[in-house]
Formats: C-alpha cells, structure tokens, sequence
C-alpha cells in the first residue's frame, strides 16, 4: 500500500488553519448583529465561535499543522481570533446593548477587560506546561451570556467585570477542557452539556428555565472548584521559582 501523500497532508493542515480563520467572519457578522440590535443572534454566534475554538486546536494536532504547513503560525492566529471573538465583541455587545450604563462610565468600564486581556494575550505563560490557562482565561463571552440570561443591572455588571480583569492577574490555573489531563473525558462531557444548556436558554429567553439555568451554572462550579484545586495541587509539586 502506497503512503498517504504528503499534499494530502499539506492540504488537510491549511484547511484547518482556514477553518480557526472562520472565527474572523464569525466576528464580522457578530458585529453586524450587535449593530442591528439583535442581542440573541450575537449570542448565538458566540456559541458557533466557541465550538469552532474548542475543537480547532484538537484538528490542529490530528493532522499536523506545524509539520505540515510550517511557515504559519496557527497560534498567532488562533489568539487574534479569540481576541476579538471571546474579549472585543462581547465588550462591544454589552456597552451596546447599555449593560454597562451610560456614558464615561460604561466606555471605561468596557476598556478595562480589553486591557486586561490584551496582557493575558500576549503573556508568554498565559498556557502552563501542565496544560491550565494562567489567570482568568478572558471568557468575557461568557460572562455577557450570563449578564444578558440573567438581565443583569450595570452595577452587577461592573462587579462581575472588574472582579474578573482583577483575576487576569491571579495565578490561578484554569481547566482547559480539551487538554488538561485529569478528569478529561468527564469535562469533555459536561462541557458538551454546558453548550447544549447554552443553546436551550437562548431559545428560551426572555424567560429561561431554572432546571437548564442550574445545569449551566453547575458546570461552571464545577469548572471553578476543579480549577481550584489543580492550582492547589500544582502549588504543591511545582518548586518554588519555575
């Protein structure tokens, strides 16, 4: 049998570098739907980001990409795309959509997480050997899922906003769901029902089940005290310094 041709390859690498790239139209028509008003529909294009995000990175490794299309950098990608899909537009639906108030205030208010995110970008231990992201890993979309659920008031808002840009800067290690080894399988699974209680509760809203808004806050205490506790573990077996 003849080995697998290594255009096939090559091809196979690009097209997933086109796929991450999608992200980039999906900012686009997030911004068309935010310009238009239409709350939801923005949302729901988060959540398609969000699939095309958590899954990318696994096609990325199956078929090679470093390997086989060596001269770009899907990384650089990926994170110019998860800028502006996870931080810059939900910054801009919520100011918007007047979650944030009026005015200076709300400007400022949405500044603040783009700044913080700008750092937890561009910091070169933003991902730890051990594969947990390093500080609040800038899910701003799903913090303006919750807020625009829950009909949360600018003044929640802004406590939920700036306490999450504080935690950028806290060492505390994040699960990142399709790479951190412990409890794997059984995160891949709960995060899979966490988008499917995404997608119930847009359908739903205005008024969102309490039986599907607990099952999606479940998941994220269990997201929060699983992350908990690898930081814990981790602070135990990492030598001070490294």
């Amino acid at each position: 049998m003849p080995a697998p041709s290594p255009y096939r390859h090559t091809v196979a690498a690009w097209l997933v570098h086109a796929y991450t790239a999608s992200g980039v139209v999906l900012a686009f028509l997030m911004f068309v739907a935010v310009m238009e008003g239409d709350t939801v529909r923005a949302l729901w294009l988060f959540l398609v980001a969000m699939v095309v995000d958590g899954t990318d990175g696994m096609l990325a490794r199956w078929v090679q990409v470093k390997r086989y299309a060596p001269s770009f950098d899907g990384a650089l990608l990926d994170n110019i795309v998860d800028y502006i899909t996870y931080a810059f537009m939900p910054m801009l639906l919520l100011w918007s959509a007047g979650y944030l108030g009026d005015g200076t205030r709300a400007t400022v208010l949405a500044a603040i997480p783009l700044l913080a995110s700008a750092y937890q970008f561009c910091r070169v231990d933003a991902k730890t050997e051990d594969h947990l992201f390093l500080g609040f890993p800038s899910y701003w979309n799903i913090a303006a899922f919750y807020v625009v659920v829950l009909d949360l008031r600018p003044a929640t808002v802004a406590v939920v906003l700036l306490v999450c840009a504080v935690l950028v800067f806290v060492p505390v290690g994040y699960v990142y769901p399709s790479r951190t080894t412990m409890l794997q399988r059984t995160t891949l699974a709960l995060t899979c029902l966490w988008l499917a209680s995404y997608a119930v509760l847009l359908v739903q809203l205005p008024d969102p089940s309490p039986v599907w808004l607990a099952i999606s806050v479940a998941y994220v205490v269990y997201y929060v005290a699983l992350s908990l506790h690898l930081t814990t573990r981790r602070s135990r077996t990492v030598p001070a310094g490294t």
